[in-house]
């Protein structure tokens, strides 16, 4: 663009300077031939009056004769001419009033033509004086002729004409040198006049060209642009407007782009996903949301139509039933691309710019999480319900049975207490394990973090279970590096080792065999950093194991692969999902292997150094 400006300027200046040129060369060409003619015009007029003035003279020192005969005139004549030649330099003709030429200076008069017709012996003849200016055959070059008539002093009558007659070469020449040096001067006007045409043309164009192209690039939104001070005229006080202007520009332009930014900084931090699509179907805006619910990106939505986008044929559907209606719609629906989610959609109808359709604005929002949420809060209170229900039944039916006289019988009556002992206890672990889970998920009971030497605490752990893990006859294996320290919440670390060494002792044959590992492992860093150092800690067992299709449920709250034995060994359904949560509050991950009749083996990743 600023080539093509220059471009421009540079035929304008040029233009300008052609311009400048022919009027100074008009102008000058004018005067010259203004003063050539008047040169030509004072030097001819100089002349004639020099030679009326030979004339006077000559009729005065040869008066003409008035008697004798012809050929004695002619002969008298015809002398003076040649003697007035040597003395004036001139050709001297005299001619009779019937224009018969009497003597001449030049050729003898009897081979001349009648001079009747010449225009200065006419002339001579009507006023007594003529002049006239022609090529002289004779000699083959132009003439000045200037006839004076001779007139008697006493009748006053003409007697004769007497013309002289001189060579205009040295006029001409004279002429001609005055044109050379007027065309050199000429030459040298336009070559100044050139100059200084180009100068002025420039310092005209120059504050134009950069005008020009400062609006250009104002045109290409660049208000940054500004034109140097040009001086205190128009052109001057224009660039200071433009300037003003520019300034005013990019003040606005700048606001406009912050809330821009602003506007663009909020669409893309929104959670809900948000679309809005021009009443000719094309989509304007398209946040970073609605990338990642709808599975596209916005460099291949926004400026294309929304019935491109092929996998989202519901959507489409709702879409087409918005430009149709032109009434809101809020819906929940269904997508399987880029996964199956669930979206709440709110589309609403909006103005856009001077369109008289509206266009369509659409808000997504992922509500898969939240009715996963719900739909888990009504299976925990649907189980709770059921898990009390079971205790508090069997402590309502036996109370009922020792009141309607079974207290009597002692055998009976111990048989029935020791059952809603059991019962009772088992509530009241469930209630416990409820209220944990509860603290535990809503982060009301913050961890503290502590160096553990995880190999004393380990074994700690196998000692208190020693004696229960005896009465199965199950060995206790631990296998930990010494002085190895984790950082971890000690009570909350103790929770999720007791509760998987206990299901390890639960579900283990009498005879078999619990084993505790733990080493230090390194994983690759999300960032690409260092690697990081984490501690894996193995719980195995040799128990009955863990079906297949179970494995991906374990840690679901209540979920029970074996329902009765769970019951009879008095778990509560809630153990493995309190473990779950308390790993992942310590920032690690928790996994299972397992196969039926082999054992069960509850892998734990924990981080070395928690990073707060």
């Amino acid at each position: 663009m600023a080539s093509r400006t220059g471009a421009h300027m540079s035929k304008f200046r040029l233009k300008l300077t052609a311009l400048f040129m022919l009027l100074i060369g008009l102008s000058v060409l004018a005067a010259g031939i203004f003063t050539g003619q008047f040169y030509k015009h004072n030097h001819l007029e100089a002349l004639s009056n020099h030679m009326e003035t030979q004339l006077h003279v000559l009729s005065a020192a040869a008066p003409w004769p008035k008697d004798g005969s012809k050929a004695a005139r002619t002969e008298y004549l015809e002398a003076q001419a040649i003697r007035f030649k040597e003395l004036a330099d001139m050709r001297i003709t005299y001619i009779g009033t019937d224009g018969e030429v009497l003597g001449d200076s030049d050729h003898a008069p009897g081979t001349m033509d009648n001079h009747a017709g010449r225009e200065e012996v006419r002339e001579a003849l009507a006023s007594g004086l003529g002049r006239s200016i022609r090529h002289s055959d004779t000699l083959d070059e132009n003439m000045l002729y200037v006839a004076y008539a001779v007139k008697d002093g006493q009748s006053g009558q003409t007697l004769g004409i007497v013309r002289l007659a001189m060579s205009l070469s040295a006029v001409e020449n004279s002429l001609d040198r005055m044109w050379i040096a007027l065309a050199l001067g000429l030459l040298a006007v336009f070559a100044l006049a050139a100059l200084v045409s180009y100068r002025v043309a420039l310092s005209v164009t120059r504050p134009l060209e950069r005008m020009t192209t400062a609006a250009k690039r104002m045109a290409g939104m660049d208000y940054k642009v500004r034109i140097p001070d040009a001086g205190k005229d128009e052109i001057g006080e224009l660039g200071r407007a433009l300037n003003a202007m520019a300034a005013n520009l990019q003040d606005h332009m700048g606001e406009i782009r912050r809330n821009e930014l602003h506007l663009q900084s909020v669409l893309d931090h929104m959670i809900s996903g948000v679309v809005m699509i021009g009443p000719d179907g094309r989509i304007r805006i398209y946040n970073r949301s609605a990338e990642l619910l709808l599975g596209s990106l916005a460099r291949e939505r926004v400026g294309r139509s929304y019935t491109e986008a092929k996998q989202q044929y519901e959507l489409l559907q709702l879409i087409r039933s918005g430009f149709e209606t032109g009434e809101p719609i809020h819906e929940e629906l269904t997508v399987y691309y880029p996964e199956e989610r669930l979206l709440e959609l709110h589309l609403v109808p909006i103005p856009m710019d001077d369109d008289t359709a509206p266009g369509l604005l659409l808000v997504l929002q992922d509500v898969s999480a939240i009715r996963r949420l719900e739909r888990m809060r009504s299976e925990f209170v649907a189980n709770v319900s059921h898990e009390l229900k079971t205790p508090v039944a069997a402590v309502k039916g036996f109370a009922e049975t020792l009141l309607a006289g079974a207290v009597n019988d002692p055998e009976t009556a111990r048989s029935f207490l020791k059952i809603i002992q059991d019962e009772s206890d088992r509530l009241n672990r469930l209630i416990g394990d409820i209220l944990e889970l509860s603290k535990i998920e809503s982060r009301r009971s913050p961890l503290q973090f502590s160096p553990i030497d995880l190999r004393s605490f380990l074994d700690r752990q196998l000692e208190f279970l020693g004696p229960e893990a005896a009465k199965k006859e199950i060995s206790l294996e631990l296998d930990a590096p010494e002085e190895l320290f984790i950082e971890a919440d000690e009570d909350r670390l103790g929770q999720i080792t007791l509760n998987l060494l206990q299901n390890g002792i639960s579900y283990t044959p009498e005879g078999g065999r619990v084993r505790v590992k733990a080493v230090i492992v390194e994983t690759e860093s999300e960032e690409g950093g260092d690697p990081l150092e984490h501690v894996r800690i193995t719980v195995s067992d040799t128990g009955i194991g863990i079906p297949k299709k179970d494995l991906p449920r374990i840690f679901e709250r209540f979920y029970r692969v074996d329902k009765a034995r769970s019951r009879s060994s008095g778990g509560t359904g809630l153990g493995l999902s309190i473990v779950k949560h308390l790993v992942e509050l310590h920032h690690g991950t928790i996994r299972v292997e397992s196969m039926v009749g082999v054992g069960s083996t509850f892998i734990i990743e924990l981080p070395l150094i928690q990073d707060y």
